[in-house]
């Protein structure tokens, strides 16, 4: 039986991956766009295919981790994104034939997911400078292209970091916080330097809320990160964070609807956030060398 392949025939990988995708063999290729993605994968599911491929970026694993969560089919992922954060976690292929002979042959094992208010995401949310960093980089964008955005927007961030009053809950403890940047990652984090943001290889499960301490402390990371997207040397020193790894959370902020980076997204949610851990809730096929 030829795995269901969805491709976004707007993606701007998508000549690449049909290409691999015919060469390879083995697929039943559908062309789905993010609005036609979800339905299209619902009815998969309900047809009994036991794995499925997608054929994208982090934007596009999560509508299909959204789909797929809690149930037995299991995800292949063929990366197409600009970064692939979560295929470089899982440790698959980004060269497309080397993905697709994992798709075809490969094991599936369990990973973790996270909720913002009942929002699936696969990688990170956050509230506070990184947002401000995103919808700067997206205005821009097509006017001087992903790096040169992102490099101006890190600028822009640096030079007016906004801070927030925080209200955070997890568990029984309760803390008060005015910061510039509230992050939250499924799965331990790092926050020293080189590997920014990454996640760690073995690291600890849960959901790794980090909470930086003041103006000067983002100033730095927005600088580092600026570096860091251009292939620039960046220093290799700490952050001044406060971190904890939690099952849940909960952030209390002061407006009624705040803006949200989720998986690079950006979007409008109402407070207070309340997140929590899904753990060994999606199956994805990973290489047989893969730590669970």
């Amino acid at each position: 039986m030829n795995i269901p392949a969805f491709v976004n025939p707007d993606g701007g990988s998508a000549k690449k991956a049909l290409a691999a995708l015919e060469a390879s063999g083995g697929f039943d290729v559908r062309l789905a766009g993010p609005q036609e993605l979800p339905r299209q994968l619902e009815e998969a599911v309900a047809a009994g295919v036991p794995r499925l491929l997608v054929a994208g970026g982090d934007g596009t694993i999560e509508l299909a981790a959204a789909a797929l969560a809690g149930g037995p089919v299991e995800l292949a992922v063929l990366p197409g994104g600009t970064l692939n954060h979560f295929a470089r976690d899982h440790g698959i292929p980004t060269d497309p034939d080397e993905a697709l002979a994992l798709a075809r042959n490969g094991a599936a094992r369990t990973t973790d997911v996270g909720y913002v208010n009942d929002r699936l995401f696969i990688n990170t949310t956050s509230v506070g400078a990184y947002v401000h960093f995103v919808r700067t980089r997206d205005r821009i964008e097509r006017f001087c292209g992903y790096w040169g955005a992102s490099f101006l927007a890190g600028v822009r961030v640096l030079l007016t970091p906004r801070q927030i009053p925080v209200r955070l809950e997890a568990g029984k403890e309760v803390r008060l916080y005015t910061t510039p940047l509230v992050f939250v990652g499924v799965g331990e984090r790092n926050f020293g330097l080189p590997g920014l943001g990454q996640r760690v290889p073995g690291g600890a499960r849960g959901l790794h809320v980090v909470l930086f301490r003041g103006r000067r402390q983002a100033r730095r990371f927005a600088r580092a990160y600026g570096r860091a997207t251009r292939g620039l040397p960046v220093e290799a020193r700490s952050f001044g964070v406060d971190s904890a790894l939690v099952e849940r959370l909960r952030l209390d902020l002061r407006a009624g609807r705040i803006h949200i980076a989720a998986d690079g997204e950006i979007q409008s949610v109402t407070t207070p956030l309340e997140y929590r851990i899904a753990r060994d809730a999606l199956r994805v096929v990973v290489p047989a060398t893969r730590a669970p």
